[in-house]
C-alpha cells in the first residue's frame, strides 16, 4: 500500500464510514488478499455492496478486530 492509499484511508475516518476493501486490509494489517479469502468464507468482518464494489464500514472493522484480535501473543502474559 502506497502513501497515497494511506492518505485515503485516514481521510475516510474522518469522512466517509465505508473503506473500500484495500484500505480496510490496511487499516486490519492484513494483506488484501487475506481480507477476501475470509470474506469468501464467511469468516471476516462484515461488508456491504455499495454499487457493486465491497466496502467495510469502519465501526464493522473496529468490532470484528476487537472481538477477533486477541492479545497477539500466545502463552502468558509478563507482568
Amino acid at each position: 500500500m502506497d502513501d497515497d492509499d494511506n492518505i485515503r484511508a485516514s481521510q475516510a475516518r474522518k469522512g466517509s464510514p465505508f473503506l473500500t476493501a484495500k484500505q480496510a486490509a490496511y487499516f486490519l494489517g492484513l494483506q488484501v488478499k487475506t481480507l477476501t479469502n475470509m470474506r469468501w468464507k464467511g469468516k471476516g468482518p462484515a461488508y456491504r455492496r455499495h454499487g457493486g464494489q465491497v466496502r467495510y464500514h469502519i465501526a464493522d472493522l473496529e468490532i470484528w478486530s476487537r472481538e477477533n484480535g486477541g492479545n497477539g501473543r500466545k502463552g502468558k502474559r509478563n507482568a
